[in-house]
Protein backbone atom coordinates (compact mmCIF):
# COMPACT_ATOMS: atom_id res chain seq x y z
CA UNK A 1 0.00 0.00 0.00
CA UNK A 2 1.28 3.47 -0.85
CA UNK A 3 2.29 5.93 1.85
CA UNK A 4 -0.60 8.38 2.38
CA UNK A 5 -0.08 11.78 0.79
CA UNK A 6 1.62 14.59 2.68
CA UNK A 7 0.39 17.14 0.15
CA UNK A 8 -2.40 19.49 1.22
CA UNK A 9 -5.86 17.98 1.14
CA UNK A 10 -8.24 19.48 -1.44
CA UNK A 11 -10.29 22.61 -0.91
CA UNK A 12 -14.07 22.71 -1.19
CA UNK A 13 -15.12 23.51 -4.73
CA UNK A 14 -16.83 26.74 -3.67
CA UNK A 15 -13.40 28.13 -2.72
CA UNK A 16 -12.39 28.32 -6.36
CA UNK A 17 -12.70 32.04 -7.25
CA UNK A 18 -15.46 32.98 -9.68
CA UNK A 19 -13.07 35.03 -11.82
CA UNK A 20 -10.95 31.89 -12.29
CA UNK A 21 -14.00 29.88 -13.38
CA UNK A 22 -14.83 32.58 -15.91
CA UNK A 23 -11.48 32.07 -17.68
CA UNK A 24 -11.94 28.33 -18.25
CA UNK A 25 -11.79 27.11 -21.87
CA UNK A 26 -13.12 23.58 -21.32
CA UNK A 27 -13.40 20.46 -19.20
CA UNK A 28 -11.40 17.24 -19.31
CA UNK A 29 -12.89 14.36 -17.36
CA UNK A 30 -12.56 10.74 -16.42
CA UNK A 31 -15.67 8.60 -17.04
CA UNK A 32 -16.02 5.64 -14.63
CA UNK A 33 -17.26 6.76 -11.20
CA UNK A 34 -16.73 10.38 -12.26
CA UNK A 35 -19.68 10.56 -14.66
CA UNK A 36 -21.12 7.12 -13.98
CA UNK A 37 -22.67 5.01 -11.26
CA UNK A 38 -22.69 1.24 -11.79
CA UNK A 39 -21.41 1.75 -15.34
CA UNK A 40 -24.18 4.14 -16.43
CA UNK A 41 -23.77 7.91 -16.88
CA UNK A 42 -25.89 9.50 -14.19
CA UNK A 43 -28.73 11.79 -15.33
CA UNK A 44 -27.19 14.77 -13.53
CA UNK A 45 -23.91 14.27 -15.40
CA UNK A 46 -25.64 13.78 -18.75
CA UNK A 47 -27.61 17.01 -18.26
CA UNK A 48 -24.44 18.83 -17.21
CA UNK A 49 -22.64 17.70 -20.37
CA UNK A 50 -25.52 19.01 -22.47
CA UNK A 51 -25.41 22.39 -20.70
CA UNK A 52 -21.66 22.67 -21.24
CA UNK A 53 -22.08 21.97 -24.95
CA UNK A 54 -24.87 24.53 -25.24
CA UNK A 55 -22.55 27.10 -23.64
CA UNK A 56 -19.80 26.34 -26.15
CA UNK A 57 -17.53 24.65 -23.61
CA UNK A 58 -15.95 21.39 -24.81
CA UNK A 59 -16.20 18.37 -22.50
CA UNK A 60 -13.53 15.84 -23.45
CA UNK A 61 -13.19 12.50 -21.70
CA UNK A 62 -9.90 10.73 -20.97
CA UNK A 63 -10.48 7.15 -19.87
CA UNK A 64 -9.03 3.69 -19.49
CA UNK A 65 -12.13 2.22 -21.11
CA UNK A 66 -11.69 0.61 -24.55
CA UNK A 67 -12.35 2.03 -27.97
CA UNK A 68 -15.37 -0.23 -28.56
CA UNK A 69 -17.02 0.72 -25.27
CA UNK A 70 -16.38 4.43 -25.85
CA UNK A 71 -17.65 4.80 -29.41
CA UNK A 72 -21.41 4.88 -28.63
CA UNK A 73 -20.95 7.83 -26.26
CA UNK A 74 -19.35 9.86 -29.05
CA UNK A 75 -21.77 8.61 -31.72
CA UNK A 76 -24.85 9.68 -29.73
CA UNK A 77 -23.32 13.03 -28.76
CA UNK A 78 -23.10 12.36 -25.03
CA UNK A 79 -19.46 13.48 -25.13
CA UNK A 80 -17.70 15.72 -27.63
CA UNK A 81 -14.74 13.35 -27.75
CA UNK A 82 -13.14 10.50 -25.84
CA UNK A 83 -9.51 9.52 -25.60
CA UNK A 84 -9.75 5.84 -24.68
CA UNK A 85 -7.31 3.19 -23.46
CA UNK A 86 -5.29 5.68 -21.37
CA UNK A 87 -4.22 7.97 -24.20
CA UNK A 88 -3.99 5.43 -27.05
CA UNK A 89 -7.15 6.02 -29.10
CA UNK A 90 -9.04 9.24 -29.87
CA UNK A 91 -12.68 9.20 -30.96
CA UNK A 92 -14.60 12.28 -32.10
CA UNK A 93 -17.34 13.24 -34.51
CA UNK A 94 -16.33 14.53 -37.92
CA UNK A 95 -18.61 14.97 -40.90
CA UNK A 96 -21.50 13.22 -39.16
CA UNK A 97 -19.46 10.10 -38.37
CA UNK A 98 -17.16 8.95 -35.59
CA UNK A 99 -13.51 9.34 -36.51
CA UNK A 100 -10.94 7.11 -34.79
CA UNK A 101 -7.24 7.98 -34.57
CA UNK A 102 -4.40 6.17 -32.80
CA UNK A 103 -1.34 7.32 -30.89
CA UNK A 104 0.63 4.34 -32.27
CA UNK A 105 0.98 3.32 -35.91
CA UNK A 106 -0.56 0.10 -37.21
CA UNK A 107 2.72 -1.82 -37.27
CA UNK A 108 3.35 -1.02 -33.61
CA UNK A 109 -0.19 -2.00 -32.61
CA UNK A 110 0.11 -5.30 -34.47
CA UNK A 111 3.48 -6.07 -32.87
CA UNK A 112 2.10 -5.34 -29.42
CA UNK A 113 -1.04 -7.45 -29.87
CA UNK A 114 0.74 -10.79 -29.35
CA UNK A 115 2.65 -9.44 -26.36
CA UNK A 116 -0.60 -8.30 -24.78
CA UNK A 117 -2.12 -11.76 -25.23
CA UNK A 118 0.93 -13.37 -23.65
CA UNK A 119 0.82 -11.14 -20.57
CA UNK A 120 -2.93 -11.66 -20.23
CA UNK A 121 -2.43 -15.42 -20.22
CA UNK A 122 0.37 -15.12 -17.66
CA UNK A 123 -1.80 -13.03 -15.35
CA UNK A 124 -4.60 -15.58 -15.43
CA UNK A 125 -2.13 -18.40 -14.73
CA UNK A 126 -0.21 -16.75 -11.93
CA UNK A 127 -2.70 -14.54 -10.06
CA UNK A 128 -5.60 -16.49 -8.53
CA UNK A 129 -8.90 -14.83 -9.40
CA UNK A 130 -7.45 -12.55 -12.08
CA UNK A 131 -10.17 -12.04 -14.69
CA UNK A 132 -10.01 -9.98 -17.85
CA UNK A 133 -12.56 -7.19 -17.93
CA UNK A 134 -15.86 -7.84 -19.68
CA UNK A 135 -15.14 -4.97 -22.06
CA UNK A 136 -11.92 -6.64 -23.27
CA UNK A 137 -13.41 -7.44 -26.70
CA UNK A 138 -13.43 -3.72 -27.47
CA UNK A 139 -9.75 -3.18 -26.56
CA UNK A 140 -7.15 -2.66 -29.27
CA UNK A 141 -4.02 -1.42 -27.45
CA UNK A 142 -4.18 -2.67 -23.85
CA UNK A 143 -5.44 -5.30 -21.43
CA UNK A 144 -7.57 -4.80 -18.34
CA UNK A 145 -8.02 -6.98 -15.28
CA UNK A 146 -11.27 -6.49 -13.38
CA UNK A 147 -10.84 -5.81 -9.67
CA UNK A 148 -14.12 -4.12 -8.72
CA UNK A 149 -16.64 -3.98 -11.58
CA UNK A 150 -17.90 -7.56 -11.98
CA UNK A 151 -15.09 -9.41 -10.18
CA UNK A 152 -13.16 -8.75 -6.98
CA UNK A 153 -9.43 -8.83 -6.28
CA UNK A 154 -7.83 -8.13 -2.92
CA UNK A 155 -5.11 -5.51 -2.64
CA UNK A 156 -2.28 -8.02 -2.72
CA UNK A 157 -3.56 -9.58 -5.94
CA UNK A 158 -3.91 -6.14 -7.53
CA UNK A 159 -0.31 -5.37 -6.62
CA UNK A 160 0.79 -8.68 -8.15
CA UNK A 161 -1.05 -7.88 -11.41
CA UNK A 162 0.67 -4.49 -11.58
CA UNK A 163 4.07 -6.06 -10.84
CA UNK A 164 3.70 -8.65 -13.62
CA UNK A 165 2.64 -6.01 -16.12
CA UNK A 166 5.57 -3.75 -15.28
CA UNK A 167 8.04 -6.65 -15.33
CA UNK A 168 6.88 -7.30 -18.90
CA UNK A 169 7.76 -3.72 -19.83
CA UNK A 170 4.21 -2.39 -19.70
CA UNK A 171 2.79 0.78 -18.24
CA UNK A 172 0.21 -0.11 -15.59
CA UNK A 173 -2.38 1.87 -13.66
CA UNK A 174 -5.20 1.06 -11.25
CA UNK A 175 -8.56 2.72 -11.82
CA UNK A 176 -11.64 2.47 -9.64
CA UNK A 177 -12.63 -0.75 -11.46
CA UNK A 178 -9.71 -2.15 -13.51
CA UNK A 179 -5.97 -2.65 -13.63
CA UNK A 180 -4.91 -1.45 -17.09
CA UNK A 181 -1.66 -2.37 -18.80
CA UNK A 182 -0.20 -1.33 -22.17
CA UNK A 183 3.00 -1.08 -24.17
CA UNK A 184 3.96 2.50 -24.98
CA UNK A 185 4.63 5.87 -23.38
CA UNK A 186 1.14 7.33 -23.83
CA UNK A 187 -0.81 8.36 -20.74
CA UNK A 188 -3.98 10.20 -19.84
CA UNK A 189 -1.96 13.42 -19.89
CA UNK A 190 -0.51 12.86 -23.36
CA UNK A 191 -4.02 11.97 -24.52
CA UNK A 192 -5.36 15.22 -23.09
CA UNK A 193 -2.72 17.25 -24.92
CA UNK A 194 -3.49 15.38 -28.14
CA UNK A 195 -7.26 15.79 -28.12
CA UNK A 196 -7.21 19.47 -27.10
CA UNK A 197 -4.83 20.25 -29.97
CA UNK A 198 -6.69 18.02 -32.43
CA UNK A 199 -10.17 19.43 -31.78
CA UNK A 200 -9.58 23.03 -30.69
CA UNK A 201 -6.17 23.89 -32.12
CA UNK A 202 -5.11 24.99 -28.63
CA UNK A 203 -1.85 24.15 -26.89
CA UNK A 204 -2.90 22.64 -23.57
CA UNK A 205 0.43 23.31 -21.88
CA UNK A 206 0.32 26.99 -22.76
CA UNK A 207 -3.19 27.20 -21.32
CA UNK A 208 -2.94 24.67 -18.51
CA UNK A 209 -4.52 27.06 -16.02
CA UNK A 210 -7.61 27.45 -18.22
CA UNK A 211 -8.72 23.81 -18.32
CA UNK A 212 -10.41 21.81 -15.57
CA UNK A 213 -9.67 18.14 -15.00
CA UNK A 214 -12.19 16.03 -13.05
CA UNK A 215 -11.42 12.53 -11.75
CA UNK A 216 -12.09 10.00 -9.03
CA UNK A 217 -9.25 7.52 -8.55
CA UNK A 218 -5.56 6.80 -8.06
CA UNK A 219 -4.96 6.61 -11.81
CA UNK A 220 -5.92 10.30 -12.03
CA UNK A 221 -2.97 11.40 -9.89
CA UNK A 222 -0.77 12.50 -12.82
CA UNK A 223 -3.63 14.70 -13.99
CA UNK A 224 -4.35 16.04 -10.51
CA UNK A 225 -0.71 17.04 -10.14
CA UNK A 226 -0.48 18.66 -13.55
CA UNK A 227 -3.67 20.74 -13.66
CA UNK A 228 -3.95 23.72 -11.28
CA UNK A 229 -7.73 23.41 -11.70
CA UNK A 230 -7.99 19.74 -10.78
CA UNK A 231 -11.15 18.47 -9.10
CA UNK A 232 -11.97 15.17 -7.44
CA UNK A 233 -15.55 14.01 -7.11
CA UNK A 234 -16.29 13.17 -3.49
CA UNK A 235 -15.95 9.39 -3.86
CA UNK A 236 -12.22 9.99 -4.40
CA UNK A 237 -11.95 10.03 -0.60
CA UNK A 238 -12.26 6.24 -0.48
CA UNK A 239 -8.77 6.09 -1.97
CA UNK A 240 -7.30 8.38 0.71
CA UNK A 241 -4.90 5.71 1.98
CA UNK A 242 -3.44 5.18 -1.51
CA UNK A 243 -3.33 8.73 -2.82
CA UNK A 244 0.05 10.41 -3.13
CA UNK A 245 -1.31 13.37 -5.12
CA UNK A 246 -4.64 15.02 -4.35
CA UNK A 247 -6.59 17.35 -6.62
CA UNK A 248 -6.74 21.02 -5.73
CA UNK A 249 -10.50 20.91 -5.13
CA UNK A 250 -13.16 18.34 -4.26
CA UNK A 251 -16.93 18.28 -4.73
CA UNK A 252 -19.58 17.76 -2.05
CA UNK A 253 -21.30 14.99 -3.99
CA UNK A 254 -20.08 11.76 -5.52
CA UNK A 255 -19.81 10.58 -9.11
CA UNK A 256 -22.04 12.22 -11.74
CA UNK A 257 -23.73 14.52 -9.25
CA UNK A 258 -20.30 15.78 -8.23
CA UNK A 259 -19.41 16.39 -11.88
CA UNK A 260 -22.65 18.36 -12.23
CA UNK A 261 -21.47 20.60 -9.36
CA UNK A 262 -18.37 21.44 -11.40
CA UNK A 263 -20.39 22.20 -14.53
CA UNK A 264 -22.91 24.38 -12.67
CA UNK A 265 -20.20 26.43 -10.96
CA UNK A 266 -18.46 26.96 -14.31
CA UNK A 267 -21.67 27.97 -16.08
CA UNK A 268 -22.76 30.26 -13.25
CA UNK A 269 -19.43 32.10 -13.40
CA UNK A 270 -19.77 32.60 -17.14
CA UNK A 271 -23.31 33.93 -16.72
CA UNK A 272 -22.05 36.56 -14.26
CA UNK A 273 -18.84 37.41 -16.08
Amino acid sequence: MATPSLTPKPLALDQLPRETWARVHGVLTDIDDTLTRDGVIEPAARAALQRLRAAGLPALAITGRPMGWSEPFVRDGTLDAIVAENGAVALFREGGAVRVEYAQDEATRNANALRLQQVAAQLQREVPGATLSRDSAGRVTDIAVDHSEFAHLEGGAIERVVAIMRAAGMSATVSSIHVNGWFGSHTKLSGARWIVQRLTGRDLEREIGHWIYVGDSTNDQEMFGHFPLSVGVANLRRFAAELLVWPTYITRSERGVGFAEVAEALLAARRHA
